[in-house]
């Protein structure tokens, strides 16, 4: 099976070229490290008192995620799909098969560092760098229409969310199986593709 990883800041555009991906390569399922939030009381406890917590890896539910994740690799189907409410803060689970899986694509915040855990894997990995008052805005229109924030909330979480992710991956080196391409708002998916699967 072959592996795809997504990264990139809030609003860079992720889950936007995950479906465009899917929808070119067929037999391939997305698993959005989004849909992964803790959500016991502790972890809503430390939203309320850890600023940029919801951008943080220590939001992030490794165990579940490695769950779903080492099934679909393991077995080559997927049968349940997660998603996470950012209004109620859980998760929802509901019956989802996805058959002849042959490409998994992994994207979100914190697929960068779910890559690095892996061992003796070989992986593709596209970081997306885009402008950040592009992003920004993007980011404004989802959380306003989506995730029920007022536009000052938005505009101040995604400025932690944005300082958060470059910070953290200034000391994190690319792994040596990891054949990695730079996605950017000029780039053509079609060619990326192309040297993905030849």
């Amino acid at each position: 099976m072959k592996l795809i990883f997504i990264s990139g800041p809030s609003g860079s555009g992720k889950t936007t070229l995950s479906n465009q991906i899917i929808v070119k390569i067929k037999k391939g399922i997305v698993l959005s490290t989004d849909n992964y939030y803790k959500t016991n009381l502790i972890s809503k406890l430390l939203s309320k008192f850890i600023r940029g917590y919801f951008d943080r890896y220590i939001s992030f539910n490794e165990k579940l995620f490695k769950t779903d994740f080492n099934f679909i690799l393991n077995n080559g189907f997927s049968i349940y799909e997660r998603s996470y409410n950012y209004e109620k803060k859980k998760i929802k689970k509901y019956l989802k098969k996805t058959s002849n899986i042959n490409f998994l694509i992994v994207e979100g915040i914190f697929a960068k560092e779910f890559s690095n855990s892996l061992c003796n894997q070989n992986y593709s990995f596209l970081e997306i760098k885009i402008d950040k008052n592009e992003c920004m805005n993007r980011v404004l229109q989802r959380d306003l229409k989506e995730r029920g924030k007022a536009k000052k909330q938005a505009e101040d979480d995604f400025l932690k969310s944005w300082n958060i992710y470059y910070e953290k991956f200034k000391n994190i080196n690319k792994k040596k199986n990891a054949n990695e391409f730079i996605i950017t708002k000029n780039t053509k998916i079609d060619q990326i593709l192309k040297q993905l699967f030849e």
